[in-house]
């Protein structure tokens, strides 16, 4: 089970023009905008990652904007997992789950997800806040994710999972950013 407390959210590459190019792109938007609103509400660390901003241009700013306590890892690499500074930060955390959102789900997010699994993390893929540029290759990345041991959850899902009880101000924070 998810624990708010045990977890971290990864932002992966929400980016540029090509985050306008998603498989339903406002849904998937919302989605990353609800999971950050939430784990924000309910004190879990984010660590935001951008794949060559100078290149892709930089996160969208409806994300940019509500990540105002953060800056972006910059990476080279698909994988998050690849950048010294990512590993760095989740492993002094000493959370072990790991709540995956972000594109594309066949690259960036799958290469993510296998090396984090590789290194022990319990890794979550929301997904409904994934997306790939076709449907088709959202469907083979979550395939291939959870072929390889990732736990599929959603964020209504992951919220009321790490609430566990309908009462008090953490599910009353919640409640607003998913209604």
């Amino acid at each position: 089970m998810l624990k708010s407390n045990n977890c971290t959210l990864v932002v992966i590459d929400v980016q540029g023009k090509l985050a306008t190019l998603m498989h339903e792109k406002e849904l998937f938007l919302e989605n990353v905008v609800r999971m950050i609103k939430g784990a924000q509400a309910l004190d879990i660390p984010i660590l935001w990652n951008e794949q060559l901003p100078d290149k892709l241009g930089p996160t969208i700013p409806e994300i940019k904007e509500i990540l105002t306590d953060n800056l972006p890892m910059v990476k080279k690499v698909f994988s998050c997992a690849g950048n010294a500074d990512f590993i760095e930060r989740l492993k002094s955390s000493g959370r072990r789950q790991v709540l995956l959102t972000g594109m594309e789900t066949h690259v960036c997010v799958y290469q993510t997800a296998l090396d984090l699994l590789g290194d022990g993390f319990e890794v979550y893929l929301v997904a409904d806040a994934v997306s790939s540029r076709t449907l088709d290759n959202k469907k083979v990345g979550i395939a291939a994710i959870t072929a390889a041991g990732a736990k599929i959850t959603s964020v209504e899902m992951a919220f009321f999972e790490m609430l566990g009880v309908a009462e008090g101000e953490r599910f009353k924070k919640i409640i607003k950013i998913v209604k």
